[in-house]
């Protein structure tokens, strides 16, 4: 299970996000955000190696799904993704990129989607998220993901003869999954108030 550890990361996740996200075609909020981390949660990479990690955060007037993955050195390729680099004060130097670009966090989430692999706490080690839910009623395994394409409010997988998998970027409280679906996962965060909500992270849906 996650291991988090607790010291300093320089700069921190909320610094380099507030520099990308106003970068991406679903984000909708202002050019300078005043960010906060409302929620999230964790899957294990198999080898050990990849931090893996499903932000929930929030800019004052809307709520955002921010898929990371954490890597010791530079992935292969993914120079588009990179979200910027990080100094661990356990860990060393560290690279953040767009997880939705990154091998190990989308087989990680298939693996979710199917049920063989369970979410983590985003910030205690060795704990199973409860509050994250999926589902699948498809009869064969989800196939490999294809390249991503982003969307004004989501970033989409298409499988060629196999379904779609949409992420939802921008999140809605109390939204819920189409009728069609033959999977999703739900999760919650929470409102600046304290209120927790629950909306639709992903779907999987027949092409």
């Amino acid at each position: 299970m996650a291991v988090i550890h607790r010291t300093y990361v320089k700069p921190t996740k909320l610094e380099l996000l507030t520099t990308w996200l106003p970068t991406r075609t679903w984000y909708h909020g202002p050019a300078e955000p005043e960010l906060a981390k409302a929620g999230g949660f964790r899957l294990d990479d198999p080898e050990g190696e990849v931090g893996i990690e499903f932000m929930v955060v929030t800019d004052g007037s809307g709520a955002y799904l921010v898929p990371l993955t954490y890597r010791a050195a530079p992935l292969l390729g993914a120079e588009h993704a990179l979200v910027g680099t990080m100094e661990h004060g356990v860990l060393g130097p560290r690279w953040a990129y767009d997880g939705c670009h990154d091998p190990v966090l989308t087989a990680g989430l298939t693996a979710f989607v199917e049920g063989r692999v369970a979410a983590q706490a985003q910030s205690v080690s060795h704990t199973l998220d409860r509050e994250v839910a999926r589902s699948w009623t498809g009869t064969a395994p989800v196939p490999a993901l294809g390249a991503p394409t982003d969307t004004d409010e989501a970033t989409e997988f298409a499988v060629p003869d196999g379904p779609t998998l949409r992420l939802h970027r921008v999140l809605t409280a109390g939204s819920t999954a189409p009728e069609d679906a033959l999977g999703q996962v739900t999760g919650a965060w929470a409102q600046a108030d304290g209120t927790r909500v629950r909306a639709l992270f992903a779907t999987l849906r027949p092409n």
